[in-house]
């Protein structure tokens, strides 16, 4: 809980201010007197003041922030300062100080991804497991051990990029193209699979699952490494080295069916068998519950030694300090590309609704990326930077979209929209954020 707070935390907080000192650095480019630099909402914890007579806030709610700006609008304002004031200012640059906070999370999210490039970008080769019947994987030439390495003429290089592939692929109709390197060749050869409005309107839970691969991994013998303190396993009596070798009498040949048999099983006893040195033992295991993803699996508290893989699967690529910075041009276009796609299919009723999420799934996300290490939270961080620019782009009022939306109106007609029409406006505008937000809360509290 504490490291989902602080993560949630961290990352917020650092797309926010980005976020809001790109339209303060516009706005004080562009001569506007900025009243209050505010980072979260409420209650002030910390203040400061600074030589322009800005007021620099942090407060309570670090859900978002703001840039308080001279306006005549909010209240008289004396003659010598209008000069000073937003609304004062050309509609041009009005547009510029709006268009600023996106921006800046654009820019904030191709230097994370440039910092991800300079350490060094490791990946697993997709090389397949199995392919399952009846799914869009069955319907092609492939078999277990190949390697993908294109989809829909897209070049991937590992599960990732195959995963974001796959996101764009949802609610589409028609026949794609797959390149992929037999087991054992070197020459890459094509085939195709047909898709009719693939998963639209489902909530999918594992994209590349959903097409019917699986991951190769090594045969993992079914032997006990380590037994956590406390957990169902400890309390059924097994040790460090045991190798399960059946449950239920049915004979366990490896470490990913004993994990299937717990999983499939929670608060139901198992009758597991296991070999400890010479001699063999039954122990009788009930998994406790816990949920996952969604679903309620059993868990036993126990791990297996690490998967040693073929190193020639694992590639790394690191990037100098130029060469990281267009990476980061690339992955950040990729994600923009990806949210707009996907909000777009959202909209056409393609993708479910169910798929929004709120700070509480945002938040098992950032305390996950963090388990995962650097790298894996800069580049959820950069994600989330991206979806945070694209999100306020939409054209609402009340997201700088909404304000875009109705400066760009005025630049055409050069006159600005009526207040009343702009109040109306920033109603519906208000009440349709909210229902968003009640709809995502809502989804997060259901996954709980």
């Amino acid at each position: 809980m504490i490291q989902s707070i602080l993560s949630i935390l961290i990352a917020l907080g650092v797309l926010i201010t980005f976020h809001e000192f790109g339209h303060y650095w516009v706005a004080r480019r562009c001569g506007v007197k900025v009243l209050r630099f505010s980072v979260g909402f409420g209650k002030p914890i910390y203040t400061y003041y600074g030589k322009t007579g800005t007021e620099y806030t942090l407060a309570l709610i670090p859900l978002g922030g703001y840039v308080k700006m001279l306006d005549s609008r909010e209240g008289e304002i004396p003659e010598a300062l209008k000069s000073q004031a937003f609304n004062y200012k050309t509609v041009w640059q009005r547009i510029a100080i709006v268009a600023a906070g996106p921006v800046a999370n654009f820019i904030l999210a191709v230097f994370l991804y440039a910092v991800v490039g300079m350490l060094g970008v490791q990946h697993l080769a997709p090389k397949m497991g199995s392919i399952q019947e009846n799914s869009p994987a069955a319907q092609t030439s492939m078999s277990k051990h190949d390697e993908i390495v294109q989809i829909d003429g897209r070049s991937v290089e590992s599960w990732e990029d195959i995963n974001f592939v796959l996101a764009d692929l949802i609610g589409k109709s028609g026949q794609f193209q797959i390149r992929y390197i037999p087991d054992g060749s070197n020459v890459p050869e094509a085939t195709s699979f047909t898709l009719d409005r693939w998963l639209a309107n489902k909530e999918p839970n594992n994209l590349i699952e959903e097409f019917g691969v699986t991951p190769w991994v090594p045969a993992i013998a079914p032997i006990i490494d380590q037994v956590f303190d406390g957990g169902a396993a400890m309390s059924a009596g097994f040790m460090h080295g045991d190798t399960v070798h059946s449950i239920n009498g049915e004979l366990v040949s490896d470490w990913r069916s004993f994990v299937k048999w717990v999983q499939s099983n929670p608060n139901r006893p198992l009758e597991v068998e296991v070999e400890r040195g010479a001699n063999i033992f039954s122990l009788t295991l009930v998994p406790e519950e816990k949920e996952v993803n969604g679903k309620r699996v059993g868990i036993a508290g126990i791990s297996v030694k690490s998967v040693e893989y073929d190193p020639s699967l694992i590639r790394e690529t690191k990037y100098g300090f130029f060469s990281s910075f267009a990476y980061g041009l690339q992955q950040t276009w990729t994600m923009v590309s990806l949210t707009v796609s996907s909000i777009g299919k959202m909209l056409q009723g393609l993708i479910s609704i169910d798929n929004l999420s709120g700070p509480i799934t945002i938040a098992k996300v950032a305390s996950a990326s963090a388990d995962s290490g650097l790298q894996s939270f800069l580049k959820f961080m950069a994600y989330l930077s991206v979806s945070l620019g694209v999100l306020n782009l939409l054209p609402i009022p009340m997201l700088d979209g909404g304000h875009l939306l109705f400066f760009s109106i005025e630049a055409l007609r050069k006159k600005p929209v009526s207040e009343r029409v702009q109040g109306f406006a920033y109603r519906i505008g208000a009440s349709l954020l909210f229902a968003l937000m009640a709809v995502a809360m809502f989804n997060d509290l259901a996954r709980l």
